[in-house]
């Protein structure tokens, strides 16, 4: 009998006697969960309609940027300066940043970041883009990073009020994440449609201009295809008066509706400024090899969804069928890819990360080479929404399962992780839209390609050695 059991058999015998019944000792009850389920599940609804709104906004301005800014580069240029500046974020802001302010109050303020680049839109040039773009991309790192802290530790609550899984409940609640987060590309592109379908014209496009478009689209030579004619400013103004009214729809509904959260691993301390957080984002990519072999499939992600904004949107719909059509084809590729995110966040527990790997490796790879060889044929509208569809229930995958494919393998750690995430998806955007001006779209795809055979392989390895890991815990505990 150990020491704290002879005193509480002491305690009770002075009281109430020595009944000769043997005292079993008291087994510490677990600490209540900080919220219910009810609030949890309210808390995932409040962040994905947030982003719902936000991104209803700034993923259908982005799609339209290298149509509507096309003088000297602009549009495609700010993007790449976005995603720079983010790079540099992800390696400093978001840790401390989240330190100090706390995964709620991290998502509003870094919200008002876009609204200043919706804001920037309606008077589009490098004296306003630029630097709008900039503060953009320095809030974008701590807006995603505190976004995947809160589900996983949301999730990780959970599945301890429900006995499920860890994995399969962050599973969860991304895909349920991503069907809302890519709705947004239904709502946004059917606004930016409306809005510029009552000035679309009946255009004739020549067979000489067609064979300028697809892969063998070069920026900057299409001055005959008046498919690429900017809207006139009015259309313009309205859109962005009405992207802004969303953005700041979605800072409202944040800050008021969201609880704020205390993660399990927090210390009083951790609200100090420290060089260590700064330092982690560093720090979590030298120690763990996994993420070092993540990181081309991480930059795919970037290059995969520059390709459809920048590349697909204008080589392709925008040459062939006009800029009023943009909107149309990406409310396919949102629909798709939404219903595919929440359909594959629950599947995922049945069958696992790998066949879902292997489905948007086929998808994507076999889109590709169809984009290398297929001539656009505006005579032909529907080929260009079965393919944005189909690129759409790719990008389902890889974004769903890289994202809880991190929050899996690093729930311990998933501040430094998901900054991780980041910097290098926003790698592969800046390269991508850095790229956009120089070279023509074939060997863009080439260059996606490569990141999506090499990226694959390297998650394959990925699986195997988090396998040997897992199998060598096991057999250890059973030693």
């Amino acid at each position: 009998m150990d020491h704290d059991t002879r005193n509480e058999k002491a305690i009770l015998e002075s009281q109430f006697g020595n009944t000769g019944i043997p005292l079993k000792p008291m087994t510490p009850k677990a600490p209540p969960l900080p919220m219910s389920k009810l609030r949890i599940m309210k808390n995932v609804f409040v962040v994905s309609f947030g982003f719902l709104c936000l991104f209803t906004s700034f993923q259908s301005l982005s799609n339209l940027q290298s149509s509507l800014n096309k003088e000297e580069g602009l549009g495609v240029g700010g993007l790449s300066i976005i995603y720079g500046a983010l790079v540099v974020s992800c390696m400093f802001v978001p840790p401390v940043l989240i330190a100090r302010l706390g995964c709620k109050w991290t998502i509003p303020i870094a919200m008002l970041c876009y609204v200043l680049y919706m804001v920037a839109n309606f008077y589009a040039i490098w004296g306003t883009i630029v630097p709008s773009a900039i503060i953009l991309g320095l809030g974008a790192a701590p807006l995603w990073s505190a976004k995947c802290t809160y589900l996983t530790q949301a999730g990780v609550w959970y599945a301890k009020h429900t006995g499920s899984s860890e994995d399969d409940i962050i599973n969860r609640f991304f895909g349920f994440f991503f069907m809302m987060f890519q709705t947004s590309q239904i709502w946004g592109n059917l606004l930016s449609s409306l809005v510029f379908k009552t000035e679309a014209k009946n255009v004739t496009v020549t067979e000489d201009d067609l064979k300028k478009c697809g892969a063998n689209f070069f920026p900057g030579a299409d001055p005959n295809n008046t498919n690429l004619d900017k809207p006139p400013m009015e259309q313009i103004y309205t859109l962005c008066g009405i992207y802004t009214g969303c953005a700041l729809l979605a800072v409202l509904v944040v800050a008021v509706g969201l609880d704020p959260i205390k993660l399990d691993k927090e210390e009083p301390g951790d609200r100090k400024f420290s060089v260590h957080l700064c330092l982690e984002t560093f720090m979590h990519l030298w120690r763990n090899p996994l993420q070092k072999l993540l990181i081309v499939l991480t930059m795919y992600s970037g290059f995969e969804q520059a390709f459809m904004t920048g590349d697909y949107t204008k080589s392709y719909v925008g040459c062939a069928l006009g800029i009023e059509n943009i909107g149309f084809v990406m409310i396919c590729y949102g629909v798709v890819d939404a219903v595919c995110s929440l359909l594959f966040g629950r599947l995922v527990q049945f069958v696992g990360h790998i066949p879902f790997f292997i489905l948007a490796f086929l998808l994507q790879g076999g889109l590709q080479i169809t984009f290398l060889v297929w001539v656009p044929d505006p005579s032909r509208p529907v080929l260009f929404y079965v393919f944005a569809a189909l690129w759409g229930a790719g990008d389902a995958i890889i974004q769903t399962q890289i994202n809880a494919l991190y929050g899996f393998l690093w729930t311990k750690d998933s501040e430094a992780a998901f900054s991780n995430y980041r910097l290098w998806e926003s790698m592969g955007f800046m390269i991508a839209f850095a790229l956009q001006n120089i070279l023509r779209t074939d060997v863009k795809i080439y260059i996606c390609m490569a990141f999506l055979v090499l990226g694959m392989f390297q998650y394959a390895i990925v699986e195997v050695l988090h396998r040997r890991t897992l199998h060598g815990q096991r057999h250890n505990t059973k030693l």
